[in-house]
């Protein structure tokens, strides 16, 4: 048996790096960048102003005041989209809009809330530095400014920098292939009538979504019964996926033939079974040849399930598309309630964590069985309850792992 720590890094450790494709822009969103981006052009491409107002020279309104207002002569206006062929002089003003390029003179934009209008003039009320209200060519993004490097996820800001920057098409790392396979004769689908020894399959729908949702493209195959030869049959059909995933039949039980099945196809398999609740009876192998897919075995309970992908596969995956932080993210927080764990595993809880108080606070989601979805739908968390276990007392700080909303 290994830990999960040595586990999750003889998982990396066999992490290949996923080839490039080009893609639209408006497709980017949840990509991952495959080369670094530099700016095409600059932003703003001309100076422009910041607020509506009036477009003056700093060096007229320096001094005014509400008791000394500075009257500037109103002598055209510019709007956003448009350019203007006023000259702004001495005592002059020119009426702008937010966006609105900086006509020629000009270098101060006076706020409407510091003027009083009155026909063709203008009382500036509030003395006004020079360059106020001004946003300055190129001062967000200068033309050949490195932006992005590879490895970026490209969240909804950075598509929009990436637009900015003038770019139509970006190289992303290509999505991996996941094949889900479930097994099990117990295996009936949503809607269909159940029998007495059927159960619905909803690890199949679960795992697809989490493949999704951390980046992949799942292929769910249908599932395999409990034969060598059935399964054997499923899993050469996965064998083109980047990572296989057969789910159930890899404990140690009378027709659990995941891992027999997997050594006849030649996977050489790198571990078996884990040291954590739940999720323990987790198998990892390659194939040989190169490119080969990543095979695990998963539990086929489905928290232990989806606990096992969180810990394995979604790390993997997050590597294989060129990202540098693999692992849910983690926080320290203070247990709400006393909760006791079984010391000789480490105990992933599910839980609801909230920040409350000036600190993360964390209480157990329900009762912990790793066949209760329910409990799983219900947390936002995994408390992190070392392997020696024990009792901990409310008020215990504990690592959280947060899972994605």
């Amino acid at each position: 048996m290994i830990s999960l720590e040595a586990a999750r890094d003889i998982v990396l450790r066999h992490a290949v790096l996923m080839g490039s494709e080009r893609i639209a822009l408006h497709e980017a969103l949840g990509r991952v960048l495959a080369a670094d981006i530099t700016a095409r052009r600059e932003h703003p491409p001309w100076d422009n102003s910041a607020m509506d107002g009036f477009a003056v020279r700093g060096c007229d309104v320096a001094r005014a005041a509400p008791d000394a207002p500075v009257v500037l002569r109103r002598v055209g206006e510019v709007r956003a989209g448009a350019f203007s062929g006023c000259n702004v002089g001495a005592g002059e003003a020119v009426d702008i809009m937010t966006g609105a390029p900086l006509p020629t003179g000009a270098d101060t934009v006076v706020r409407l809330e510091d003027t009083r209008v009155s026909g063709d003039s203008v009382s500036v009320i509030n003395a006004c530095a020079r360059g106020a209200n001004v946003r300055r060519r190129g001062e967000d993004i200068r033309l050949g400014e490195p932006l992005l490097p590879r490895g970026s996820p490209c969240r909804p800001a950075e598509v929009g920098l990436l637009a900015t920057a003038g770019h139509v098409w970006v190289n992303v790392y290509q999505r991996p292939r996941v094949a889900v396979l479930a097994t099990g004769d117990e295996l009936a689908e949503p809607g269909e009538a159940l029998g007495p020894e059927k159960i619905i399959n909803s690890n199949s729908f679960s795992i697809a979504a989490l493949v999704r949702e951390a980046g992949g493209v799942p292929i769910v195959l249908a599932p395999a019964r409990d034969s060598k030869e059935d399964l054997s049959a499923r899993l050469c059909e996965a064998l083109g996926a980047d990572i296989v995933l057969a789910v159930g039949g890899v404990s140690l039980g009378k027709y659990d033939y995941v891992k027999d099945v997997l050594k006849a196809l030649g996977v050489e398999m790198k571990f078996w079974r884990v040291k954590m609740r739940p999720g323990h009876p987790v198998a990892f192998g390659v194939l040989p040849q190169t490119p080969g897919p990543r095979l695990f075995g998963l539990p086929g309970n489905p928290v232990s399930c989806m606990v096992a992908f969180y810990q394995f596969v979604r790390p993997l995956m997050r590597k294989m598309t060129g990202l540098s932080a693999l692992r849910l993210p983690e926080v320290d927080a203070v247990l709400d309630e006393d909760s006791y764990s079984r010391p000789g595993r480490v105990h992933l809880a599910r839980a609801v964590t909230h920040w409350r108080g000036g600190a993360y606070r964390t209480r157990l989601s329900g009762d912990q069985g790793s066949g209760l979805i329910t409990s799983m739908s219900r947390a936002n968390s995994l408390i992190v309850f070392p392997e020696e276990g024990g009792c901990f007392p409310a008020g215990a700080r504990l690592t959280v792992q947060l899972l994605p909303e």
